[in-house]
């Protein structure tokens, strides 16, 4: 039995209202997608203009061009070893291959310059400059590159050049993941999109509480209350 008709169908009210709203946002309405879908391109977008590393990291690789270096890489298997060796030798390194093993000798400055060079078309999007610089596919190439810095950065400690190691660990994470991670998303600036995101965040906090008085009104009028 009801304890509280205008408490308790208030919150069926509120709760049928926030099940209509539920339905528009998963609804294609926006663009041609689901609230979801278009927030998610949103933040990936704000993302991506926040993330752009590149220009910092090029110029801290800088000091290590003239520092030659010699290296044991291990990769997954055959194929990886072949795709990865040019990403090298565009860098002005020698490889000799193994199997699954490549032996490098170059330049450490110009290889990581070779790398961000991909990581910045792969920023851009310009995936079709990669796929012409090494003939397949591009975020293969990018792919790659990240294996790649990964094992450089294993081999270069193993070495002690720690200093060298930690150079490519950072281009590794702020430039090639990055790039790979966001390629296609089109960056945009925060305060370009500021009204569209302080809404956003609103909404979630005020549809979140929305959902949670519908329920505590539907309850209490129902007669259940919480004791201690």
């Amino acid at each position: 039995m009801i304890a509280n008709k205008k408490e308790f169908y208030g919150g069926l009210g509120m709760m049928a209202a926030f099940i209509v709203v539920l339905i528009i946002i998963f609804s294609p309405v926006f663009k041609g997608q689901n609230g979801l879908e278009y927030l998610d391109d949103l933040y990936n977008t704000i993302s991506k203009g926040s993330a752009y590393y590149i220009p910092k990291v090029k110029e801290a690789t800088e000091k290590f061009i003239g520092d030659p270096v010699d290296m044991t890489l291990i990769m997954a298997n055959e194929e990886q070893a072949g795709q990865t060796a040019p990403l090298f030798e565009k860098g002005g390194a020698t490889v000799d291959i193994s199997g699954a093993e490549l032996k490098v000798s170059g330049d450490l400055g110009n290889i990581l310059d070779n790398c961000l060079a991909d990581s910045e078309d792969m920023y851009r999007n310009d995936g079709q400059a990669i796929y012409d610089k090494y003939g397949y596919n591009e975020k293969r190439v990018l792919f790659n590159w990240w294996k790649a810095c990964k094992a450089m950065d294993n081999d270069l400690k193993k070495q002690g050049k720690f200093k060298e190691a930690k150079m490519v660990a950072t281009v590794g994470t702020k430039a090639v993941e990055c790039s790979y991670n966001f390629y296609k998303v089109e960056p945009q600036k925060i305060g370009d999109r500021i009204g569209l995101v302080i809404f956003s965040l609103i909404f979630y906090v005020g549809y979140t509480l929305w959902y949670g008085f519908a329920i505590m009104f539907m309850f209490e009028g129902w007669g259940m209350k919480l004791e201690h």
